[in-house]
């Protein structure tokens, strides 16, 4: 019997664990420290001074971790002792024991890019951790919001259309029932390809060729936002999900 195939990592050129490792993440990064920046003067009003210096360490956290990402640093254990601290040292041990000495410690192209990007994930928390006053500020909730916000229409649907199907469920036979379950699975993977670290990206290959270079970056973002918008409605609608009105 054939052994696992190797993880997907950074290391892939091309793949999608290597777009992640090498554009997605510096720019969810990136994004994040903007929000900590146009956050500053909030924080100054809640906390005073140290509000303000709690602020500027969160962000001297997240500058290295970035820059240790982009440059392929090691992949370090986390410090600030929390509930997981122990269980994801634990596993970046693991990950070392599955190195040939040659390759060295686990780096961020080198390791499995799951494992990589939901560290990225972690270390951001650890970094608000570390930096209290400010350590229960959410990074995401304006990003949040905003996708939620622009997706209402699509969530009143799918809502309205399950509360339905509730109703008469009893009357389904069993094709149908299959019918209605992989509707809903198909419909769950198309939101999670529309998550909110995908949602603003602008440099998947297969984009280059639909929105070039040349366009200005917002332009870009606009197009791609509007066109996915698009896509995800006539999805909806051909499920019969959504009335085409």
């Amino acid at each position: 019997m054939a052994g696992s195939p190797e993880s997907l990592s950074g290391q892939d050129v091309g793949s999608f664990a290597y777009l992640t490792i090498k554009d997605r993440t510096p720019q969810i990064l990136t994004k994040v420290i903007d929000t900590l920046h146009r956050h500053k003067n909030e924080f100054f009003e809640k906390h005073g001074e140290e509000g303000t210096e709690a602020g500027k360490k969160a962000i001297s956290l997240l500058s290295k971790l970035r820059n240790e990402l982009q440059t392929d640093k090691p992949i370090v254990p986390l410090v600030e002792k929390f509930v997981d601290t122990d269980i994801w040292n634990q596993y970046l041990e693991y990950q070392q024991s599955l190195m040939k000495e040659s390759d060295g410690k686990p780096r961020w192209f080198h390791s499995p890019w799951l494992f990589v990007e939901c560290y990225m994930y972690r270390r951001i928390h650890e970094a608000l951790t570390q930096s209290p006053p400010i350590d229960d500020f959410d990074v995401f909730k304006e990003l949040k919001e905003q996708n939620f916000f622009e997706s209402q229409e699509s969530i009143i649907s799918l809502c309205t259309y399950l509360q339905e199907l509730m109703r008469t469920i009893e009357e389904l036979d069993e094709d149908q029932l299959k019918n209605e379950f992989l509707k809903f699975l198909q419909i769950s993977l198309w939101g999670n390809k529309c998550d909110l670290s995908l949602s603003e990206r602008e440099i998947m290959v297969y984009e280059d060729v639909a929105y070039p270079s040349s366009l200005p970056l917002q332009e870009r973002a606009r197009k791609q936002t509007r066109e996915r918008k698009i896509l995800w409605k006539k999805k909806l609608i051909q499920d019969g999900v959504l009335k085409n009105n």
